[in-house]
């Protein structure tokens, strides 16, 4: 990862914690493979990421107290804000980083943008983010506290959608077991093998074909 990638993304963070919003997101994407460091605390544990996006999950209803001008604090950091597609989503571009705000989709859906009139943006609808919302844990990323999902939640979820983005899956899949052969390094496989039974038939399925497709050996939740 450039040191320039890494350097706008703690700046965009510690940002959003001295404004007093970022105890109300949970920060998902790729982002959150590089932060479990500070879980596993495993000499075997070495990711590597390639992302450009800054993916910030905010929890449906949103429970923010404050009021913040994101798009005019972004632009402070060089962020530029762009409407994404025909509908609309706001994104947020740097010249290292892209930055967009996401909410669950839940029941029908919508392809509409989702409101969150607190930070003067809209967020995107995705399915499937509910799960990133079921077990919330809080690491230190340069010496700020960033809520981000379980590593076995992490690691389902991305199993899931790789069956749902093809110019991604390679790359979700690895992410996923990386993760999981620490959670059994570490003894947590289980963690993971209770979320894969909790969740509907149709995702389970999907993330077993995941796990298959990659060739991982020795997980029990194949």
């Amino acid at each position: 990862m450039a040191k320039s990638q890494y350097d706008v993304c703690a700046g965009v963070l510690k940002r959003l914690h001295k404004e007093g919003v970022l105890a109300h997101f949970v920060l998902i994407g790729s982002w959150c493979v590089l932060f479990y460091e500070d879980f596993f605390r495993l000499k075997s544990y070495a990711p590597s990421i390639r992302t450009r996006d800054i993916d910030i999950l905010i929890p449906v209803p949103p429970q923010i107290p404050v009021h913040v001008d994101l798009p005019a604090m972004l632009k402070d950091m060089d962020f530029v804000m762009e409407l994404k597609g025909s509908k609309g989503y706001m994104q947020f571009l740097h010249p290292d980083l892209l930055l967009e705000f996401l909410v669950p989709e839940r029941g029908r859906g919508s392809d509409r943008p989702y409101p969150v009139s607190a930070l003067a943006v809209n967020a995107q609808p995705l399915r499937y983010l509910d799960l990133l919302l079921r077990e919330i844990i809080t690491l230190k990323f340069e010496g700020v506290p960033v809520r981000v999902p379980h590593p076995a939640n992490f690691a389902i979820h991305k199993l899931i959608v790789s069956t749902r983005r093809k110019a991604k899956a390679e790359q979700d899949r690895m992410q996923a077991v990386k993760i999981l052969d620490a959670l059994r390094e570490t003894g947590n496989l289980g963690v993971a093998e209770a979320v894969l039974e909790s969740i509907p038939a149709s995702w389970r399925h999907a993330a077993r074909r995941a796990l298959k497709a990659s060739g991982a050996k020795g997980l029990g939740v194949l």
